[in-house]
């Protein structure tokens, strides 16, 4: 599935209001908080990382980025794109402890 698919699929399932950008950055938080929970019960705690959860977790994460995207306008596989020319200038060679 292509980011702009997704962001449009995702997008069917939005209730928007005046304060959408506002629910879509609060949820943002949350469901990121759910991720590091997980990460953090996994890292001090021992516990099993439980690879559906996160899976779930992060797709939550998703949906709230697409739609805060959505909201300004700005089509999700150009963040993308932005994001990989971002790293492709930062790591040239790829990621190294001298970079």
């Amino acid at each position: 599935m292509e980011f702009n698919e997704y962001q449009e699929a995702a997008t069917r399932t939005l209730y928007g209001n005046e304060q959408v950008l506002t629910n879509c950055a609060l949820g943002l938080a949350g469901e990121s908080g759910q991720v590091i929970d997980l990460i953090k019960n996994y890292t001090f705690k021992g516990k099993e990382l439980n690879r559906e959860e996160m899976i779930h977790e992060m797709g939550d994460v998703l949906w709230y980025l697409s739609q805060i995207a959505a909201w300004a306008d700005i089509p999700f596989d150009e963040i993308a794109k932005d994001n990989i020319e971002t790293l492709n200038k930062r790591y040239p060679h790829g990621f190294s402890q001298d970079s």
